[in-house]
C-alpha cells in the first residue's frame, strides 16, 4: 500500500542506532517518529544558527543616523 509521505533510507552505525533506538523506547514511539523527531529538532537549531548570523550582520551594520524615528515610522 502507498504512503502519502515521501520516504527516506539511512544508513546507521552501530552505535547511533542503539541510541536512536533507546531515545525512541523510552519517549515510547517508533524509531521512525524519533528520527523524524530529531532531524526537525536539528533543521530548527540549524535555522536559529543561521537567522542569529544574519541579525549580528544586520546588528554590525546598524547605522543610528539612517533610522527612522518612532514619529516618523507611526505618522
Amino acid at each position: 500500500m502507498p504512503t502519502r509521505n515521501p520516504r527516506i533510507n539511512i544508513v546507521l552505525d552501530n552505535v547511533l542506532y542503539k541510541n536512536v533506538q533507546l531515545l525512541a523506547e523510552k519517549d515510547n514511539v517508533s524509531m521512525s517518529a524519533k528520527v523524524r523527531d530529531l532531524l526537525k529538532e536539528a533543521l530548527e537549531i540549524h535555522e536559529d544558527i543561521a537567522l542569529s548570523a544574519l541579525a549580528g550582520e544586520r546588528e554590525n551594520s546598524w547605522d543610528n543616523s539612517k533610522a527612522l524615528t518612532h514619529e516618523e515610522v507611526w505618522s
